[in-house]
């Protein structure tokens, strides 16, 4: 798949699936603009890039910061093609705990109504180019957990996944395609992050195929669901988690 010619924005892309997809299209010719908070995080991506590729490396915040990287750009390639949603994080808090709605506000915030604006900016320049977006939700949106401090989380992978199909309905008229990736347990520092170290060994044993994926396998899919060889699919949300939902 050559995506020589596609400027493609991936947010999130510091570390994990965001940069595996970044670095991918990149490597498949793209004009890459690689959106992240941390600075240190993004140098090091840059570094892994193809030599020659073109890129923008753009430290800034989905969440305050949408009109700027859809500013930048369409200053720096002139266009936006692909839009890949992938910023994204998970807190804790239940019903229970009285965490659940700081838990929700700080979550949402980033996972669905930062897309939702990001989404909207894009929207003329996509509708030129006949581009699409894929947005990057997981399988929480398609359970009840077993923890309940982790309904927050889920909940808002629930949205984004019922504004996937929404926008794609929407724009289908534009031509612009919208579909989403629903990953299961990958080898990020996710739970880390969340201060749930050893959370993905325990998940892995729940998957039908006693493993987790790399980054690398869900970026694959992004460039697919990305490319013209997937110019039939729209509003769809595409399951890869080792069989992990079969279990449920």
């Amino acid at each position: 798949m050559s995506f020589t010619g596609k400027s493609v924005i991936v947010t999130g892309a510091s570390s994990g699936i965001g940069a595996a997809t970044a670095i991918l299209f990149a490597e498949q010719g793209a004009s890459v603009v690689i959106v992240g908070r941390n600075e240190t995080k993004l140098n090091s991506v840059t570094g892994k890039l193809p030599k020659n590729a073109k890129s923008l490396i753009l430290k800034a915040d989905v969440t305050r910061d949408a009109k700027k990287i859809i500013d930048e750009t369409v200053k720096k390639f002139g266009k936006i093609d692909i839009l890949v949603n992938n910023a994204g994080f998970g807190k804790q808090g239940s019903l229970t705990d009285g965490k659940f709605l700081e838990a929700y506000d700080s979550i949402m915030e980033t996972n669905v109504r930062a897309v939702a604006e990001l989404t909207m900016l894009a929207l003329p320049h996509l509708t030129k180019t006949k581009g699409n977006i894929v947005n990057i939700s997981s399988i929480a949106a398609k359970i009840v957990p077993a923890d309940p401090t982790s309904l927050p989380y889920c909940v808002s992978k629930a949205a984004l996944d019922h504004f996937t199909r929404g926008a794609a309905l929407e724009f289908a008229s534009k031509g612009i395609r919208v579909n989403s990736v629903n990953p299961g347990p990958v080898a990020t520092d996710f739970f880390t992050n969340m201060g749930r170290d050893g959370a993905l060994e325990v998940i892995k044993e729940r998957t039908a195929l006693k493993r987790y994926s790399t980054s690398e396998e869900i970026a694959e899919l992004i460039m697919y669901l990305a490319s013209d060889k997937a110019q039939g699919i729209t509003g769809s949300i595409m399951v890869i988690d080792n069989g992990c939902l079969l279990g449920h």
